[in-house]
């Protein structure tokens, strides 16, 4: 088995299990107190991590040059707005539902390409994207007669953008490195982590400085966003410095298979049927753009 394949592994049961965590954490704190617990915990195991990494790759740190800087912190910001967008749909929708919003990052993706980068997209292509608008609209559908809500469409794309941007620009910077795989990944991670953990304590500390007491309080679920989140983030960093982010997400589609079984036996959530067409479209619509 190639060694991409196993980090991606890694990273799609670590962020199911990460993700849920969150979810649950968010039904007690805000979405940027559930969004601060991933990084704040999970930075002493990734600090752990780089210090092991340059150990075994026997070589000191790199210059971080201006492009990794650039890439890396506007890596760093997306997945902050990424996160807060998401979490803030699972406090609308189902945990299913809000992940699979999520994935919506593969058709981003595809139309950015196509717009803004010269890679045309073929008839099948968008034909195949307008299928994933349509899960799009059928799993933001309300119940009964209640109209299509609309917030929850644009906190799910929002997210799905957020993550396209931040696959695309974690792989610039780690690839700006010029040195090891591991190391670059690492290297990227660290200075992501780290980043995220100062800008959103600094924020909160102005804004609502009882957050951090609160996210004591909750530790216990934090070491477990945090741990999860530090093994989930080297899996993806690493498979995505590996191999091309779009076989990497292909194979990241098997999340949906773990979101379904959380949604189910954890939260005891209902997913309703208009919601399994839409995941359905979604995944079909993401599989394909990304194997095409």
């Amino acid at each position: 088995m190639e060694l991409w394949i196993v980090f991606t592994l890694l990273a799609v049961l670590m962020q199911s299990l990460r993700t849920a965590a969150q979810k649950q954490l968010s039904g007690e704190m805000s979405a940027l107190a559930t969004t601060l617990a991933r990084y704040l915990y999970g930075l002493p195991l990734v600090v752990v991590y780089l210090i092991a990494v340059v150990a075994y790759s026997k070589s000191g740190i790199p210059a971080l040059e201006n492009r990794f800087l650039v890439y890396a912190s506007g890596a760093a910001v997306a997945q902050i707005l990424a996160t807060v967008f998401m979490i803030q749909l699972f406090q609308r929708k189902s945990f299913a539902v809000g992940a699979t919003f999520a994935k919506t990052e593969a058709l981003y993706a595809a139309v950015g390409g196509a717009l803004f980068f010269s890679q045309p997209l073929t008839a099948i292509g968008w034909a195949v994207v307008v299928v994933g608008v349509l899960g799009v609209w059928s799993m933001s559908l309300g119940r009964g007669k209640q109209p299509v809500e609309w917030k929850a469409i644009i906190l799910g794309l929002g997210s799905g953008f957020g993550f396209a941007i931040t696959s695309l620009w974690l792989r610039e910077a780690s690839l700006s490195l010029a040195v090891g795989y591991l190391l670059g990944a690492a290297l990227t991670l660290c200075y992501m982590v780290l980043l995220q953990t100062v800008i959103l304590t600094v924020y909160l500390l102005l804004k609502a400085p009882g957050t951090i007491q609160g996210l004591w309080q909750h530790r216990r679920i934090g070491w477990f966003i945090g741990a999860s989140s530090a093994l989930g983030s080297i899996g993806w960093f690493t498979a995505m410095t590996l191999q091309n982010v779009a076989y990497v997400k292909a194979l990241g589609q098997l999340e949906f298979l773990l979101v379904v079984l959380i949604t189910h036996r954890f939260f005891r959530e209902k997913i309703r049927t208009h919601e399994y067409l839409g995941m359905a479209l979604i995944a079909i619509s993401v599989l394909v753009l990304l194997l095409a």
